[in-house]
């Protein structure tokens, strides 16, 4: 499969909370243009992403029940299941997108998106590798559109959705355990695991 991409990480190894990267004009244009010749193949994609993360990251699968015990990567690629996951995930692609004018608006999806990833226990060490796996999957299909600048402009979009994502998980978990500290009763852990 031979991407050799490993995750999207920053560039230096500045301060983790010194906020999200700047998106240029630029780099939305870039990606604005690619997303209409990805968005035609969005249900392949959202399968080769998973498929890959599952390949490259086997302990992501802990967090999806439905494939936790499932070894056999032919079985992932049919999944009705993963398929259903992996729209959902190219949907949300497909909104951050249709934000990137708006990015109080992006800002308040992702933010939101990541406090569901903690009630669904899905901790966000994860969420580099699924921008990583996306950008493999569409090197393919954009061929020779597919240059170094437009590989950056999405590592930083990813980049830039996935820290408001880990803010609205650490968001979220604060509350929670603000709840659980202020409450005298003793409460389950009521996060559930995706899918």
């Amino acid at each position: 499969m031979g991407c050799a991409i490993s995750g999207v990480t920053p560039k230096s190894d500045g301060d983790a909370d010194a906020g999200p990267p700047h998106l240029s004009d630029l780099h939305i244009q870039m990606i604005k243009e690619s997303w209409k010749v990805i968005r035609d193949d969005i249900a392949k994609v959202g399968i080769i992403m998973f498929v890959r993360l599952f390949e490259t990251h086997p302990e992501c699968k802990d967090v999806f029940f439905l494939f936790r015990d499932v070894e056999d990567l032919e079985r992932l690629r049919t999944s009705r299941e993963l398929r259903a996951h992996g729209l959902r995930v190219m949907s949300f692609i497909e909104k951050s997108v249709a934000r990137l004018d708006q990015l109080e608006r992006l800002e308040a999806l992702a933010i939101e998106l990541g406090k569901s990833h903690y009630r669904y226990n899905a901790p966000p060490k994860y969420y580099s590798y699924v921008g990583a796996e996306f950008i493999c999957a569409v090197q393919p299909i954009l061929k020779e559109q597919w240059t170094p600048e437009l590989e950056e402009a999405w590592k930083t979009m990813f980049l830039y959705v996935t820290s408001l994502m880990k803010q609205g998980y650490q968001e979220e978990e604060r509350m929670r355990l603000q709840q659980e500290s202020t409450s005298p009763k003793e409460r389950p852990d009521k996060r559930n695991t995706v899918l």
